[in-house]
């Protein structure tokens, strides 16, 4: 059985995490009070490096790998598995502070606290732990989002994610080099395995805000289909052009924009989306556009109900291609299914909030997150503290101090137990 640890709630403690996260805040802060730190960015080499300096000051050993995951490890049992534990440092265009940030920031002051509590106690746990920023979680300049965990996980090629380009064609791999965030090895695999993995993060939604709840216990993903697609038309005079001659691909943009909002109409809250990316060419105020690319994106808790919808949405684009005189193409997609969490991490973190005093629920996780591809890995464990109204990827996103405190301390003890082994396969 795996021990009990109870790491003391400790006011200092509390005050080194929030002057820490406030210390992160400032780096890319917008007017405001938002950051900006796309991945691979001056501003995500700034938290990047100051996350090294504070792991290496306590300790830790850093290793970046070679798609620019970033680890801080502990090695208690030499030759033992770790158990790792993070988020991801980068941030949306103007998003918020907490998104990720307080993740790997609450990893790593749970992991220097748990190496604390053992040195002290002159304990040795059952485990190595090891801390984690993942690479381009949000997916805003470098394209498929969770790129970092996905590339670790075999879920996307190495080759692929470091070849793709941002809109200035930049590579991921060039930008990672120019910020000195490219390694050149795996820092994990048959001789340092992972044994198990944590998440802690804002919810990003409203349930445990409206519920006056404190730590959401996911159970489960949503699905989700993200598309890039094309819609090519032909360029002409905006002016001289008559109506009827026209291919306009901005207009089947817009066309399509609204087929996807009422698709979300017609099935309800079980099913989310939109179009959050959309770029004209030759975007020029006297020209029919000749092609627009967008990114779409649907979820859902059902994965047939997704099937459904992306078979009705294939019917729609193939009705605006003769209403508007486009061709719409799917350039590329990046999906996963409704899956469950393991029911041992799950029931590992009631334990741990009730040990706690912590109010608890389960929860759904709507958004993607380094863990949905970690699970399928290894045994994870996927936590929630309250977002205040569930704003996110935006300037406004708010979680309480009190939150963060707690939610550092439940990770806490949760590791602790992981590190005896608490969800070991």
């Amino acid at each position: 059985m795996a021990t009990t640890v109870h790491v003391p709630r400790d006011p200092a403690a509390d005050a080194r995490l929030l002057s820490d996260f406030a210390a992160l805040s400032a780096i890319g802060v917008t007017p405001a009070g938002g950051v900006e730190r796309q991945a691979a960015t001056l501003e995500d080499g700034a938290m990047r490096a100051w996350l090294t300096e504070w792991l290496v000051e306590r300790g830790f050993t850093v290793a970046t790998d070679r798609v620019g995951n970033l680890f801080g490890l502990y090695e208690f049992v030499p030759g033992a598995p770790y158990v790792l534990a993070g988020s991801h440092l980068d941030s949306q265009p103007r998003g918020g502070r907490f998104d990720g940030a307080y993740g790997v920031l609450a990893a790593a002051h749970a992991a220097y606290r748990l190496v604390t509590h053992h040195r002290e106690a002159g304990t040795t746990p059952r485990f190595n732990l090891a801390v984690v920023d993942w690479f381009n979680e949000e997916g805003s300049r470098f394209k498929p989002s969770m790129m970092g965990s996905a590339v670790f996980t075999g879920a996307l090629p190495l080759e692929r994610a470091l070849s793709t380009t941002d809109t200035a064609g930049i590579t991921a791999g060039d930008a990672l080099a120019r910020i000195g965030a490219l390694g050149e090895a795996d820092v994990f695999g048959e001789a340092r395995p992972v044994s198990s993995y944590a998440e802690i993060h804002i919810e990003q939604g409203r349930e445990l805000d409206k519920s006056g709840t404190t730590l959401g216990l996911v159970d489960a993903t949503w699905a989700a289909n993200k598309y890039e697609i094309a819609v090519i038309g032909s360029q002409a005079h905006t002016g001289a052009t008559a109506m009827a001659d026209r291919r306009d691909a901005l207009y089947g943009a817009a066309l399509a924009v609204v087929a996807v909002r009422e698709l979300a109409d017609r099935f309800g809250e079980e099913l989310h989306t939109s179009c959050g990316q959309l770029t004209v060419h030759p975007n020029s105020p006297v020209v029919v556009a000749r092609e627009v690319n967008m990114h779409l994106d649907l979820r859902s808790p059902s994965d047939s109900l997704l099937d459904e919808a992306d078979e009705i949405l294939r019917r729609q684009f193939a009705e605006i291609e003769v209403k508007a005189g486009v061709e719409i193409e799917r350039r590329s997609a990046h999906t996963w299914k409704g899956h469950l969490y393991q029911e041992a991490g799950v029931a590992l973190a009631r334990a741990v909030a009730a040990d706690l005093e912590v109010s608890s629920m389960l929860v759904k996780t709507r958004a993607g997150h380094d863990s949905t591809n970690m699970k399928d890995l290894v045994p994870t464990v996927m936590l929630f503290i309250p977002s205040v109204e569930g704003i996110s990827h935006a300037e406004a996103e708010f979680t309480a101090d009190e939150d963060l405190c707690t939610g550092a301390d439940v990770l806490t003890e949760t590791l602790a137990r992981m590190l005896e082994g608490a969800v070991a396969p």
